[in-house]
């Protein structure tokens, strides 16, 4: 999972009657996904998920369950026109399989012709783990050795928070767009709350919109893989976009309404430029033809003026995954995890206690059938280790009917974990050898 939040409390809003607890902070109680989507007003990407070419496995199996404007993404693969891929990693301990997701999201956009954008969220590390830099920067090229081995080419850009000169700018001028009211209602913060940890959310910010600056190519669709706590960060940074911006956009009948945000200049100016049929209003210009040829002109138009024009930013959501032991996965809880570092024997045993939907005895066993809801290798199998839908469904049918006992189901992931291990470790340590060839940001 992304890590763009700074935990500072535990405050946080109960979503519902039963206990589910959802914030940038802490996941508590059984997640209701539906509930989710109405609550934080996402999307559900079973709806948009028949548009996509060739989805990933992990949307058609609905742990991708809700997104944000991704029709934007959908657009732009369809159309061949330019997009990105943006998501980021703290770098507050070993790589893992819950961070392997977000990197086959990310790698997965990048195949289907997005550029990918990966940054190592040193900054926050420092001011919210209280790492050293040096640690930041040893830890933080594990991750970036980690996405390499997993696939990702060289058509991206890797960085560190502390070395991109264009997002600590952005976020300085990102920052003048929010109060300390606003960051209270979101984050919690307090009065004791240090300036630093403040200012990292204009970073978070910033790593998600720097890859519309005009030095990147300018506005394009930016999509960001998140877990869903992570959303009100998607929220913050999706009005910024609009606030930093010059123009607004509404749609109406036929056409867009404009509005300049920043000044009447701006707008004559516009309505001078604009080659569409139009009315001019004293706040306002009401503009007639292709709501998308009307957006991307006024934008590129903005652009020219010395605006920003930021489109704002796109998301998908996955769900979160449970820790082996039960209860959610949690660095502090080695024994919840498997490091994609790890001694692939260490990764069998902990598959081997992992907590199961089995029954009691092996004889009700087989006779009910196992309940691969309840079940952590189940969950491991679906999330990380089957990407072919055929065989996810013949493992989940053995589960059901009774057909196989945990003992054997834990055996077998554990032989898929061993290998994906030894595999990718290997390729692990080739990754160093390729570094030269991306476009690394390190200071």
């Amino acid at each position: 999972m992304v890590n763009f939040g700074v935990k500072e409390n535990e405050e946080g809003k109960d979503n519902s009657e039963e206990g589910m607890k959802v914030t940038p902070w802490e996941v508590e109680g059984v997640v209701d996904y539906d509930r989710l989507i109405r609550e934080f007003g996402m999307q559900s990407f079973s709806e948009i998920l028949p548009e996509i070419p060739e989805p990933h496995w992990l949307m058609k199996r609905g742990i991708i369950f809700g997104h944000r404007d991704y029709h934007r993404i959908v657009s732009a693969i369809k159309r061949n026109e330019p997009w990105a891929v943006m998501s980021g990693f703290m770098p507050s301990g070993l790589p893992h399989f819950g961070h392997k997701m977000t990197m086959d999201e990310i790698i997965w956009h990048q195949k289907m012709g997005g550029k990918a954008f990966v940054g190592i969220a040193d900054m926050e590390s420092y001011v919210v783990r209280e790492m050293s830099w040096e640690k930041c920067k040893e830890v933080g090229m594990l991750y970036i050795k980690s996405i390499i081995a997993l696939g990702l080419d060289e058509n991206s850009i890797i960085y560190f928070q502390s070395a991109n000169k264009s997002v600590k700018d952005l976020a300085f001028e990102l920052s003048a767009e929010v109060n300390l009211s606003e960051l209270r209602a979101i984050y919690g913060f307090s009065s004791d709350t240090n300036l630093g940890k403040m200012f990292v959310t204009s970073i978070q910010a910033s790593d998600i919109l720097h890859p519309q600056l005009k030095e990147f190519g300018g506005p394009k669709p930016v999509i960001v893989p998140v877990g869903a706590d992570q959303d009100p960060h998607l929220r913050l940074t999706r009005d910024l976009a609009s606030r930093i911006s010059i123009f607004s956009f509404e749609v109406i009948e036929n056409g867009m309404r404009i509005r300049s945000r920043k000044s009447e200049e701006h707008l004559r100016k516009l309505v001078d430029l604009l080659d569409f049929d139009k009315i001019v209003y004293e706040e306002h210009v009401d503009v007639f033809g292709n709501p998308a040829e009307i957006e991307s002109d006024v934008r590129n138009i903005e652009i020219e003026m010395g605006g920003k024009a930021f489109i704002p930013p796109s998301s998908t959501y996955h769900k979160f995954i449970s820790g082996l032991t039960g209860g959610k996965m949690s660095s502090s809880k080695p024994e919840s995890f498997i490091s994609l570092l790890e001694d692939p024997e260490s990764a069998v045993r902990k598959i081997s206690k992992a907590i199961t939907g089995g029954r009691i005895t092996a004889e009700e066993q087989r006779r009910l059938g196992g309940e691969p809801e309840k079940c952590a290798v189940f969950e491991f199998y679906s999330f990380h280790l089957v990407k072919e839908d055929k065989l996810m469904e013949e493992i989940e049918r053995e589960c059901r009917s009774g057909e196989i006992l945990c003992g054997r189901c834990k055996r077998r992931a554990g032989d898929m974990v061993y290998n994906f291990l030894k595999d990718f470790q290997e390729r692990f340590e080739l990754a160093e050898e390729k570094l030269d060839s991306y476009d690394i940001i390190m200071g």
